[in-house]
């Protein structure tokens, strides 16, 4: 990617927001409308979003099957993503397809059924991950969740 392409790719654009869309499976989210926020988001010549930033929370996702495929079919360069919030869903594990997003510096996981600690070791692959939230999870039951 040159530069300019990656100056027009930003975090500080308007998330792809698919928040409180009762969606079911990460397929669905190619038929599904992004809410729309104050601003509107910058799309490529092809019709991506050129934002760095995916907001699934408060859906149904028990799974991240398909995650990548459906990532490069909404945004021109999911490579850059550096925000997900999978907040408030029914994930169980932290699937490993997050762990290939290595621009990633926020994840939001609270809120999701992810019962073992040992899930979190996971993400030691991802270099750039500054902010994890966890809480609202059976794991942090577990000892030494602190």
């Amino acid at each position: 990617m040159n530069k300019r392409d990656y100056m027009n790719t930003s975090v500080q654009e308007p998330p792809l927001d698919y928040s409180f869309r009762s969606i079911h499976v990460i397929q669905d989210l190619v038929n599904e409308e992004p809410r729309t926020g104050l601003r509107p988001l910058k799309r490529s010549k092809s019709g991506k979003s050129l934002t760095q930033s995916l907001w699934l929370n408060n859906n149904v996702l028990n799974d991240l099957r398909d995650f990548n495929q459906v990532a490069s079919q909404l945004l021109e360069h999911p490579e850059n993503l550096a925000w997900i919030d999978l907040s408030f869903n029914d994930l169980t594990s932290i699937d490993p397809v997050l762990t290939t997003f290595f621009n990633l510096s926020v994840l939001y996981l609270h809120g999701n059924s992810i019962q073992h600690l040992g899930e979190v070791n996971k993400l030691a692959l991802l270099p750039r991950l500054r902010s994890l939230t966890l809480h609202g999870n059976p794991m942090e039951e577990e000892k030494g969740y602190r």
